[in-house]
């Protein structure tokens, strides 16, 4: 890959109008959210469903049309209130656990297959979710609110050539928070997360996985998966995956609950107590983060409305320019994209003509994908309008 300035990037994604219109004094995340919406969802871009609820589907308004998918746990229909939906992994049984790391492992495979070469293409996936407690209707709430992952494919060509991204977009600072993790607590964080246990995963020097395209990600834990795609049909990978959940949620409860009401209790249902009380709460740099943010709240209102305090979270697992697989986490404050953590901020507009070029490709390969999934036992095929037979169909028009 030839030398290039790292900086984030901002990429035009076209995409369909949706053919749903929004009613009047809906929010679009209220009207995302919605029952009707999702059953939609499922009958015009779904691909695939299992009995556990598990949805694969093509996302209508993606962030890359070079490959872009997401698997849902689509509760929408069983629990009406979008509020009381699972929103993270922890919050399912060890069965629909293990499927969805199936379908997960299913999907990263394939698209490492199609897109081997890390000089030519970034191959990434992962969530961006948020406790229920978050209203629906606040900036930065996931389109859909329930249990997701992500997984696209972007040509490193066209990042290098694209726009540089604002600094200061809200979506890759998080509103200030994400300075006050890399200035204040970066050092804890990262040896905090030095107390896992781990076998598969091999902690890294935060620079170490950082794109050359975007320079990030930035200040974060980082661990390469020892073995490589091999690795993700060991079932130890994906304990030790949700157990860097476990860390994180330990964390951030922590430090909100200081935050909130200067509380060093430890969390009654924390992973590791131990670790909490010897390496957070002795820690001056944990303490001085949680009074500037707890003064910033008292005196902003506007700052005070963002504030997240439950966990929010995106954990990803991304091919690096050296192509390891690689995995990390971050909080989230504002912006709930996945792609925002490896430095890139999509922008979508509506452009039939230009998506069109781009969907019979799209398609083809999910289809591919979704027969594989089938032949392992994950789901049975979906039909829509655009693939009523298992395969591409254009819209009326094209």
């Amino acid at each position: 890959m030839t030398a290039t300035t790292p900086a984030p990037r901002e990429v035009i994604t076209e995409h369909r109008q949706l053919p749903l219109d929004i009613p009047e004094r809906v929010a679009p995340t209220e009207f995302y959210n919605s029952p009707c919406n999702l059953r939609h969802l499922a009958r015009e871009n779904g691909l695939l469903r299992n009995s556990l609820g598990f949805l694969l589907y093509r996302k209508a308004i993606g962030h890359s049309n070079l490959f872009d998918a997401s698997i849902i746990y689509d509760t929408s229909q069983q629990v009406l209130d979008p509020m009381g939906r699972p929103v993270r992994r922890d919050q399912l049984t060890r069965e629909e656990n293990i499927v969805f790391s199936r379908m997960t492992k299913v999907v990263l495979q394939y698209m490492l297959e199609k897109y081997p070469d890390p000089e030519e293409h970034l191959v990434f996936c992962g969530e961006a979710s948020l406790d229920a407690t978050w209203p629906l209707n606040k900036p930065g709430v996931p389109s859909i609110r329930m249990i997701h992952n992500h997984f696209m494919v972007f040509k490193n060509g066209m990042l290098k050539t694209a726009s540089l991204a604002d600094d200061d977009d809200p979506n890759l600072t998080d509103s200030g928070h994400n300075g006050l993790f890399l200035d204040y607590l970066s050092d804890v964080y990262l040896r905090f997360f030095q107390v896992l246990d781990l076998e598969v995963l091999v902690p890294l020097p935060p620079e170490a996985g950082r794109l050359a395209i975007t320079g990030y990600p930035q200040g974060l834990p980082s661990w390469e998966i020892k073995g490589g795609v091999e690795t993700l049909n060991d079932g130890r990978f994906w304990k030790e995956y949700d157990l860097v959940l476990s860390g994180f949620l330990d964390f951030y409860r922590a430090f909100f609950a200081l935050v909130s009401s200067e509380d060093t209790r430890i969390p009654g249902a924390a992973r590791f107590p131990d670790q909490i009380e010897n390496i957070l709460l002795y820690s001056d740099d944990f303490h001085q983060a949680a009074r500037m943010l707890r003064l910033q709240i008292m005196e902003d209102p506007t700052f005070a409305n963002e504030i997240r305090w439950q966990p929010a979270y995106k954990q990803l697992i991304y091919r690096d320019d050296e192509g390891r697989l690689i995995v990390t986490i971050s909080q989230n404050s504002v912006g709930n994209a996945i792609t925002e953590l490896l430095g890139i901020v999509v922008k979508r507009i509506a452009d039939e003509a230009a998506y069109a070029k781009a969907e019979p490709e799209i398609v083809r390969q999910l289809l591919e994908l979704r027969t594989r999934m089938v032949k392992y036992n994950l789901g049975s095929a979906i039909h829509t309008p655009s693939w009523p037979n298992g395969l591409f169909v254009p819209p009326a028009g094209d």
